[in-house]
């Protein structure tokens, strides 16, 4: 997103292998203990604003800046793919990354059940896919959410061959500069 709107910033990684997602300074930002993390020093009344969670984080900047969330109805066609990606496709491709990759051992019900849950969810962004080139129309913050998760699909062992159109979206977002430098961070 911050390649997108062409907007300064400097990254602090957090190493989570180190637990650094624990350290009280960034716990302060993100009382969640996850990433991304967001602080703005200019943000709202020219005040410091740290955000986290990245729907929030997408919605702040779209906000700030004009960009990639429209007006009118068009913005709730964005908001409700946003959540789509919080509330399902984000969450539900986490577990299948755990339970296909990095389980200490092979747990068949989990694999199949997050398996089972990744082909449906991918299922619908085909299905919304179908009918438009982005996910909410125009690019938008919607598909800014999805698309990390997209391009991990072998981590989900998910072959983007049987959704064409989620295929075809998926280059073409990946086709986008701004896309490959935030992909590229931290590298």
């Amino acid at each position: 997103m911050l390649e997108e709107l062409a907007l300064p910033y400097q990254v602090q990684p957090v190493d989570i292998t180190r637990n650094e997602q624990f350290a009280p300074a960034f716990l302060a930002i993100s009382p969640n203990n996850k990433i991304p993390a967001l602080v703005d020093s200019d943000g709202p009344d020219g005040q410091p604003l740290a955000l986290f969670e990245s729907g929030a984080i997408l919605i702040y900047l779209a906000e700030k800046t004009g960009r990639l969330l429209p007006d009118g109805a068009a913005r709730y066609a964005v908001l409700q793919w946003l959540m789509f990606q919080m509330g399902g496709f984000g969450p539900m491709l986490g577990q299948a990354h755990h339970f296909l990759r990095f389980a200490p051992e092979p747990l068949p019900y989990a694999q199949q059940r997050y398996r089972a849950e990744a082909r449906r969810l991918y299922g619908v962004l085909e299905q919304q896919l179908a009918e438009q080139r982005f996910v909410a129309g125009d690019y938008s913050i919607a598909d800014i959410a999805l698309f990390p998760w997209a391009a991990r699909h072998e981590w989900q062992d998910i072959d983007l061959a049987d959704f064409p159109q989620v295929q075809r979206w998926y280059h073409d977002v990946a086709a986008r500069p701004a896309v490959q430098r935030g992909m590229a961070v931290p590298a």
